[in-house]
């Protein structure tokens, strides 16, 4: 039988899975020797990971998005990588909206159990990996900076409040994306690298490929230093009506990369998957397929599956 691994911090989401461990465990054993570890700490997860995780088939994670970045980065620095069960307990669970991977605790086990692997790319940046969006510039704190008691209480209406109390505050960001075939360089009000349907919980990007080897680059300009109400706008229907609206738009510019490196100031905060990456310039290069997630048989996903 193969083994599994089921890795989550217990006191995480006011202790909802560890109120379901034995649920969860019971299911998964119906396929799988399971053995259970309760993350205690930052970091703990990602060495419990690099330690024994090539001994496992199966490495199932309970909660949000910066959970399975933590998962996806450990797994990445692994041999032989054990392929990913998902299930989605954090504030916003972006990547499982995108890989129509179920909420409810229930349907995301049975997903696990009887769902198909999905080969998902991966962005390398400087030495971390990601699996879902890179971000400099407007809103892109949210995610680090919001209130955890506020996050608890009021789930994703948190991230809206802290960007409504600082949005006449923006500061654009002059960078420099440099590629194979050119460069672009400017001030914006916003660097985003997307590789997901969803991020920060709207459907940024209904027709993406995520097992193309590509991501891509949305960058909205700002000629001011402050960022201008009308800029705010228009990077706000971004999220809200997505990245097909505005590809042939004034000051907006969309690309598909597979590798580049963008050159910014030391002092200005980069976000990878809603955890902070650090500060400065970095290099990115998409691994194709770098990552097996099991999803649900029946869903939109099925095209791209064929295709790997």
């Amino acid at each position: 039988m193969d083994k599994c691994l089921f890795i989550y911090n217990p006191f995480a989401g006011k202790g909802k899975i560890k109120s379901k461990e034995k649920y969860i465990v019971d299911r998964l054993c119906e396929k799988y020797e399971v053995e259970v570890y309760h993350s205690k700490y930052a970091g703990n997860i990602k060495e419990t990971l690099l330690e024994k995780g090539e001994n496992f088939s199966l490495i199932v994670a309970a909660g949000g998005d910066g959970t399975l970045n933590e998962i996806v980065d450990s797994v990445m620095r692994l041999p032989n990588k054990p392929r990913i069960g998902y299930i989605p307990s954090g504030t916003v669970n972006d990547v499982a909206h995108s890989l129509y991977i179920p909420r409810k605790l229930k349907k995301a086990v049975d997903n696990i159990l009887n769902g198909t692997p999905f080969s998902h790319d991966i962005m390398k940046i400087n030495d971390r990996y990601g699996i879902y969006v890179c971000a400099v510039g407007m809103f892109t704190d949210a995610s680090y900076v919001t209130d955890q008691k506020a996050k608890k209480k009021i789930g994703k209406m948190a991230y809206m409040f802290h960007g409504a109390k600082s949005i006449f505050k923006t500061k654009s960001v002059k960078l420099k994306v440099s590629f194979d075939s050119g460069e672009i360089e400017g001030r914006y009000a916003i660097f985003l690298i997307n590789n997901s349907r969803y991020t920060a919980g709207m459907p940024i990007n209904k027709y993406v490929n995520l097992n193309d080897g590509l991501v891509d680059i949305i960058l909205v300009e700002s000629k001011k230093e402050i960022v201008k109400f009308p800029t705010i706008c228009k990077t706000m229907m971004i999220f809200v009506r997505g990245i097909g609206h505005f590809i042939n738009k004034k000051h907006i510019h969309h690309l598909q990369l597979s590798s580049f490196k963008v050159e910014i100031d030391d002092k200005v905060n980069v976000n990878l998957d809603g955890e902070r990456l650090g500060c400065g310039t970095f290099e990115v290069n998409v691994i194709k397929s770098g990552v097996e997630i099991i999803v649900p048989k029946i869903h939109k996903l099925q095209k791209q599956i064929k295709n790997v």
